[in-house]
This record gives structure tokens, C-alpha cells and sequence, in this order.
């Protein structure tokens, strides 16, 4: 799965895929080939960082 580019719009994607989905971002990221490093970084940019116990940006 290609992920946005757009960091509000992948937010709003990996919010939705963690709630809907997944028990967690390493989840995720195994599941969709994806790196997690990227994904913190990139929402990071916009001052959000992942609450493992609540499975979600914030």
C-alpha cells in the first residue's frame, strides 16, 4: 500500500487503520510493508507521536 505523502492525511489513514485494524503500529507496518521509523518521523513533523497504549497518534 502506498501511504500518503500529505503528513494530516496519513494521520487521519494510520489513526483510522489502528483503530479499525491493527493492535498496534508494529502491526500495521508488518502487515502494509511499511517502515515504522518513516511513519514516526514523518508525523512527528507535524508534533504527533504514537501512545502505545492507546494505539493512535495523539
Amino acid at each position: 500500500m502506498n501511504l500518503p505523502n500529505d503528513r494530516m492525511i496519513l494521520l487521519s489513514v494510520i489513526n483510522t487503520k489502528l483503530r479499525d485494524y491493527y493492535k498496534s503500529l508494529d502491526e500495521l507496518c508488518e502487515d502494509l510493508n511499511e517502515d515504522k521509523n518513516d511513519i514516526i518521523s514523518k508525523l512527528k513533523e507535524i508534533d504527533y507521536e504514537y501512545n502505545e497504549e492507546l494505539n493512535r497518534f495523539m
